[in-house]
């Protein structure tokens, strides 16, 4: 299969983000079984969950994945002039604008947090339960502050093109909450954790600052208000801050909804979709963050046909990761909860709330990772307003049906609503970008997922076929979870070759010829 310039640059560079992302996912599992151990799934870790929201929103709206797509392709601009000083003073500026509008909302939202809690997170938990998220609440919006300059920091590394440093932060932020969970929780319950949120956030962007200090940047005290790169990043974000607080906002409207089912179901959505994350993470994510510089370059030159190959070749291979790993969680995920999670205070109840959220998660993983460079397209060109739009109404739709399907299946409904949503989401977004293009390589596309369906139905008989013979034989969870892996991979692997899939070719060939090469 002949590989074009673009995709082996993408495909090298998500190899070794991808990697790290797999290190941090990790260390989220640790950090996960930690507080498993010493929480379980209840009231005190619900609200734990729970008092990220707002200010998980409020991250989001002023320095989340907004302000990225709006600030790389501006900064981007500066760095082909060779303006290196002008790029250095867009970047103080933003960091400044960043740390002043975090930390007024921030106050704002801990002298409200009663209030807040009260009426519009978590209605449903009792009294007690609410005061601990609002006290939980306050504490995590320090974290969001020091979150809020180092995701300007992560921007400024992606724009010179080095995504190993910003790779690496989320692989330490974890080390914060678990040693927070190790040797604060005991003594200080729930707020351990957030102290250690607090620690883990410092970490995160301590991490990147040797890359910052190579590339020569340099911190000036200015907002620059009147300056015109600042203002088109603030234009640009303005669509894209209504996108992702639309999802976040739909989050939180989850989170309100389940609060108001059994004690325990906040905690089992969140480790739900947690473990959902770990493939779309090392998967979507780090293709969307190593595509979006190489989409800004194709659509700032007008190559539109560059811009074509490259969504299409990187969203055949997301496609192909992400079926069997979508299929794999259904199918192995509760020995794999069970492995991981089941010891001390996390019981087999837990495994099985747990397990119910993350089969229904599951089948919207292919869509959450496709969406990461679906919407990346768009903001290649400057286009935040589309994605909103589009974000606005399948969210409605998932709040819609969380409230008609959490009556007849509880948690798990909200899981199902999301994953319905966000599909449908991606396939919107698809189907705009095929007519604005005039086309993404459809029928490629089309073609490879069919090879997919197929050589993913042959893994998923085999791994059945393992968790029958498990069951028989009475395994272990991990004699069962390494069996049925490895006779799934081995599977995949085999009858795509079998059927031609050559998007498994081409991984193994950046493998095998070419070394990574992310500075």
């Amino acid at each position: 299969m002949t590989i074009s310039a673009h995709g082996r640059h993408i495909a090298r560079n998500t190899l070794v983000v991808g990697a790290s992302f797999a290190l941090a996912a990790a260390m989220g599992l640790l950090r996960n079984i930690v507080v498993a151990r010493q929480f379980g799934i209840g009231a005190e870790l619900d609200s734990f969950y729970a008092a990220f929201r707002l200010p998980d929103l409020l991250f989001t709206v002023v320095a989340g994945g907004a302000l990225a797509t709006a600030f790389i392709p501006v900064l981007a601009e500066s760095l082909t002039r060779h303006d290196l000083g002008g790029a250095w003073r867009l970047a103080s500026s933003v960091i400044n604008l960043v740390v002043l509008a975090v930390s007024v909302l921030a106050i704002v939202a801990a002298l409200g947090a009663p209030f807040l809690v009260r009426t519009l997170i978590a209605p449903g938990f009792t009294p007690a339960a609410q005061a601990e998220t609002a006290a939980l609440m306050r504490l995590v919006l320090v974290s969001t502050v020091i979150f809020g300059v180092s995701a300007v920091s992560t921007a400024v590394l992606h724009s010179m093109k080095h995504f190993l440093l910003p790779a690496l932060a989320p692989v330490v932020y974890p080390l914060g909450v678990t040693a927070g969970a190790w040797f604060l929780a005991p003594s200080m319950g729930a707020q351990g954790l957030a102290v250690g949120a607090i620690v883990g956030a410092l970490l995160h962007l301590a991490i990147q600052v040797p890359g910052l200090i190579r590339y020569g940047f340099r911190w000036q005290p200015a907002l620059g208000l009147r300056s015109r790169e600042v203002r088109r990043v603030a234009i640009l974000m303005g669509p894209r801050v209504l996108d992702l607080g639309v999802w976040h906002l739909t989050l939180l409207a989850t989170t309100n909804l389940a609060s108001r089912l059994d004690a325990g179901s906040v905690s089992a959505l969140e480790w739900g979709w947690d473990f959902m994350q770990l493939p779309e993470t090392v998967i979507g994510t780090a293709f969307g963050l190593v595509a979006l510089p190489t989409l800004a370059d194709l659509a700032a030159s007008g190559d539109l046909q560059g811009l074509r190959h490259t969504l299409g070749e990187t969203l055949r291979a997301v496609v192909t990761l992400t079926v069997p790993a979508a299929v794999g969680l259904i199918l192995l995920g509760r020995p794999l909860l069970a492995l991981v999670y089941e010891r001390g205070a996390f019981d087999a109840a837990a495994t099985e709330a747990v397990y119910t959220a993350l089969r229904f998660y599951a089948l919207g993983l292919v869509g959450h990772a496709s969406l990461e460079l679906a919407a990346r397209a768009f903001f290649a060109q400057q286009d935040t307003v589309t994605p909103l739009l589009i974000a606005a109404g399948w969210s409605s739709l998932s709040i819609l049906l969380g409230v008609l399907l959490m009556g007849v299946m509880g948690h798990g409904g909200l899981a199902l609503a999301n994953s319905v949503a966000i599909t449908g989401e991606v396939l919107h977004l698809l189907l705009v970008l095929r007519r604005r293009w005039a086309g993404i390589e459809g029928r490629a596309l089309l073609a490879n997922l069919g090879r997919v369906a197929v050589t993913t139905a042959v893994m998923g008989a085999v791994v059945i076929g393992v968790l029958a013979v498990a069951e028989q034989m009475q395994w272990p969870a991990l004699y069962t979870v390494a069996a049925g892996a490895g006779a799934g991979v081995a599977a995949y692997l085999a009858a795509g070759a079998l059927l031609g899939l050559r998007e498994l070719r081409w991984s193994i060939d950046i493998l095998m010829r070419q070394r990574p090469a992310v500075e």
